[in-house]
């Protein structure tokens, strides 16, 4: 796997994304799609944080301590009004 860079959920809004789906395996993008459920449900009860590792559309790989308050069909919401699409997410945990 590539070097992964930490970051703070503020610097998002000065990444690009692309389009590309990261994960190819229908069982990683399910796994995928269940943890940021689990996420979003910690988030609003009980205000915990998750790792979200992600990929930008110059292939860098970044990862973020945050809350996630909403998931979307292409997007997880975060607090300040950002958003990481979702098939840029190498990982949730």
């Amino acid at each position: 796997m590539k070097t992964v860079e930490k970051i703070e959920k503020e610097e998002i809004i000065n990444l690009k994304f692309s389009r590309k789906e990261v994960l190819q395996e229908d069982v990683k993008r399910k796994q995928r799609n269940f943890e940021l459920m689990r996420a979003q449900a910690l988030g609003n009860l009980l205000k915990n944080k998750v790792n979200i590792t992600f990929e930008t559309a110059d292939e860098k790989v970044f990862q973020v301590s945050t809350t996630v308050w909403a998931v979307g069909s292409d997007y997880v919401s975060l607090k300040k009004n950002l958003f990481i699409p979702i098939n840029a997410i190498l990982e949730v945990e």
